[in-house]
């Protein structure tokens, strides 16, 4: 992979079908198309297809379909603050197709479902639950794991997934994110300690959106690397929720586990922005990769 990929280009969707209408429902179609930088291994990356489902969500219900609800990064604007998505397979880099149904459009939650096809084929079915998300006020209890353990700023030697990582061979999202793992707590957590990776990124060339944070909620490698499996272990279901608007600057992703078991594993992420607030949280359950 060579060059800078733009996230925001990868976001980039356009209506192919008009609104359809029925049982309620409004039916919006959008057509996008994404490049082998935004893969692991030869596959679209989960994270990726889970902000690009939002995106869909998010113009669905936007009075004017075509527009970008992003465009103003203001809190008055409908955010996706819970989106769920099931996997049931993984598509390859290329155009995709998104349906959208508009099931409710309400004053403070509205709720749509998103199909993400490749082929005619659904590969991820996505419920997005949109509204306004807390930004720039106190929490009344925050526990935040990672400002102990992590600064705003990644330590200065520690290196970027690029040419010569060991990691560069299968995370082709380097080409669009400066992503900076920390990989010592993962391979050799303290006596009693659950496996930790923490990984400091950012998008190359642009300031980090809510479609950015909530892709970096999927950014980390398994971690089922700490009990030796590095194989592919693909996703079955990723709930993610958006707490905050996110600061310009580094995004702090602290990623951890509560079971690894024979056959299924849970990952957890927790998001924090440059200005040390929770942005997005997420839990998925995936397989364990093979021996």
């Amino acid at each position: 992979m060579t060059g800078i990929a733009s996230f925001a280009r990868a976001m980039s969707l356009h209506r192919v079908h008009p609104v359809s209408q029925g049982r309620g429902e409004d039916v919006f179609v959008f057509a996008g198309d994404l490049s082998p930088h935004w893969t692991i291994g030869p596959k679209i990356h989960g994270g990726v297809m889970l902000s690009l489902c939002a995106k869909a969500a998010q113009l669905a219900v936007t009075t004017e379909a075509g527009a970008d609800p992003q465009g103003a990064r203001g809190a008055a604007q409908p955010q996706p603050i819970a989106v769920s998505a099931s996997y049931l397979w993984a598509p390859d880099p290329g155009p995709v197709e998104l349906v959208a149904r508009v099931l409710k459009r309400g004053r403070t939650v509205s709720l749509v479902d998103v199909e993400l096809q490749q082929g005619h084929r659904v590969a991820v079915r996505v419920a997005v639950t949109l509204g306004v998300p807390e930004h720039h006020v106190e929490p009344l209890l925050s526990v935040n794991p990672v400002l102990a353990q992590m600064s705003p700023e990644p330590p200065p030697d520690l290196e970027s997934i690029g040419p010569g990582h060991p990691m560069a061979e299968i995370n082709h999202l380097a080409a669009g994110c400066d992503i900076r793992p920390d990989m010592s707590h993962l391979w050799a957590p303290a006596p009693g300690q659950p496996p930790v990776a923490r990984i400091w990124v950012r998008p190359r060339g642009e300031v980090p959106d809510v479609l950015f944070a909530l892709t970096c909620g999927d950014i980390s490698m398994p971690v089922t690397f700490a009990v030796g499996r590095t194989g592919w272990a693909p996703t079955v279901q990723l709930t993610a929720y958006l707490r905050s608007m996110p600061a310009d600057g580094w995004l702090r992703v602290l990623c951890t586990t509560t079971q690894i078991g024979q056959d299924w594993f849970d990952e957890d992420h927790t998001v924090v922005d440059s200005a040390g607030r929770i942005i997005v949280q997420t839990r998925q359950l995936a397989l364990v990769p093979a021996p």
